[in-house]
């Protein structure tokens, strides 16, 4: 059975040299289906969910065409890959709409370090019981997602030492986010958090998995991945998709696939040891050292990636999608998009000079998918 999968879009605007524009009030005002964030310098749109990755592949591409064209007109401005300021202006605000109390309460908690842009996968899972148990075994395993995706090795035009400096920085809230053992404890723990304060709406809870649904946090359909960075080439976004995925099918074909009764440490233990291990994904991504959630030993993030799409390759053929799948060994053998960035600003290229690059390199991939296959499948 294929699960609806659908994503949230956030991206930069601004100039084809790489200077990021605050733009989202105009773009919000003019174009159907855009949203604002906090800061008016990225914007996030959401794909209609879908069990097809052909779809899927289109309604990511459509959006950006349009938005493309829309900036066009507004003078020569573009979408900015990366998911940090990359080339300047952290030290500043830009607020999208000023009358807002709850990104008054954002600005004035966290600053600029939620000005990232990211992407956030929804998969569909309608047991609440079933969904919880996913959420416990792909927060364990989220530093994998965050190690394919890291896109953020600037800020401010410099490096920072991390391959995902949006992740590194980025203000996890509340601070200690449990495991949580059943849908009730889930419940009780939001009101709690609610009603203390740590969290100002059922929105403000920013781990790096979530259970998500139309009445937080009771009523519950969908497993959220928030700790990937932006992927800008759709077809390495539907990879790391189309890992979860499978991943997920064997999770709830598999009930014995469990944090709290396949590990080793307690569910305290395992909280410092998943926190420990986005950390250290958030520095070298795929070259990360990890430690496994279920004996403790340790693996690269490269090798868990390998020895996870080794074990599930065969879910996504019976399912029809690994097609799909099999670009993660891309992306193992060549690196993510902040490995291939200090790549060449290892070899000279100023930080401004990889970005100007990439702006370029990802609008022709976009031309080159929509043409080759959102056009056919029009057709």
């Amino acid at each position: 059975m294929a699960l609806l999968k659908g994503f949230e879009i956030e991206m930069y605007t601004g100039t084809p040299q790489g200077e990021i524009v605050g733009l989202s009030d105009k773009i919000v005002g003019s174009l159907d289906g855009f949203m604002r964030e906090p800061d008016s310098r990225n914007v996030e749109y959401v794909t209609d969910p879908s069990s097809n990755y052909e779809n899927l592949l289109c309604a990511l591409l459509r959006p950006r065409r349009e938005l493309r064209d829309y900036l066009q007109r507004l003078g020569n401005y573009t979408l900015i890959p990366g998911s940090t300021l990359s080339l300047g202006d952290s030290d500043r605000f830009f607020r999208s709409d000023p009358t807002n109390p709850y990104h008054d309460y954002i600005e004035t908690t966290y600053g600029t370090k939620v000005v990232t842009a990211s992407v956030h996968i929804n998969v569909g899972i309608s047991d609440p019981e079933v969904l919880m148990r996913a959420c416990r075994v792909i927060r364990a395993e989220a530093p994998l997602f965050l190690a394919l995706s890291a896109s953020s090795p600037f800020l401010d035009g410099k490096t920072t030492g991390y391959h995902s400096t949006r992740w590194g920085i980025f203000p996890q809230t509340p601070i200690n986010v449990p495991l949580f053992a059943s849908h009730a404890h889930h419940i009780e723990w939001v009101e709690n958090q609610l009603a203390t304060g740590t969290m100002q709406n059922v929105r403000h809870l920013w781990s790096s998995v979530r259970p998500n649904g139309d009445r937080r946090p009771y009523d519950l359909n969908r497993l959220e991945l928030r700790i990937c960075d932006l992927v800008t080439d759709p077809i390495a976004l539907l990879a790391i998709t189309a890992l979860l995925e499978a991943r997920l099918l064997q999770i709830i074909d598999n009930p014995s696939i469990d944090p709290l009764t396949q590990s080793i440490f307690s569910p305290e233990e395992l909280i410092t040891l998943i926190v420990s291990n986005e950390a250290a994904a958030a520095s070298n991504s795929l070259d990360a050292q990890l430690r496994h959630w279920q004996d403790g030993r340790s693996i690269t993030a490269r090798d868990w990636i390998t020895e996870l799409y080794q074990d599930v390759w065969a879910i996504a053929k019976q399912q029809g999608f690994s097609c799909f799948l099999s670009p993660v060994h891309k992306i193992l053998r060549e690196g993510n998009e902040a490995q291939q960035w200090l790549q060449l600003y290892k070899v000279g290229f100023d930080s401004q000079c990889v970005i100007t690059q990439a702006i370029a390199a990802t609008q022709e991939r976009e031309l080159e998918l929509e043409n080759n296959l959102c056009s056919s499948l029009v057709a």
